[in-house]
């Protein structure tokens, strides 16, 4: 049975860090491509980055210079830092393992302005 377990998302303020994390099993973690994404109340939910089996990182123009997505193999986890964290940030995170035409989703964890 597959699971993506995120953790790490809580209450921020602007400017703020904070860094989520998702961990699989049932998959060989290492041969996954594997995203983040989002999602506020009634919207669609966005692509955030993404990190390649070789460790290539891409990310929404968004967040670009602000996110970093990372993975360790050893531990089958991905992980999302944040950083100067925004209003618009605050968002449902998931996280995604994909390989060809299969793809594998978390349930989420929840990053809320604090204030």
């Amino acid at each position: 049975q597959v699971q993506l377990v995120e953790s790490g998302g809580g209450l921020v303020q602007p400017g703020e860090s904070l860094r989520l994390s998702c961990v699989a099993s049932g998959i060989i973690f290492s041969n996954y491509y594997m995203y983040w994404y989002r999602q506020a109340p009634g919207k669609q939910r966005e692509w955030v980055a993404g990190i390649g089996t070789g460790g290539r990182t891409n990310y929404a123009e968004s967040v670009k210079g602000r996110f970093t997505i990372s993975r360790d193999n050893a531990k089958n986890t991905l992980y999302l830092q944040m950083n100067s964290l925004k209003l618009e940030d605050t968002n449902v995170y998931y996280c995604k393992a994909g390989l060809g035409i299969v793809d594998y989703w978390g349930q989420g964890t929840q990053v809320t302005d604090s204030r």
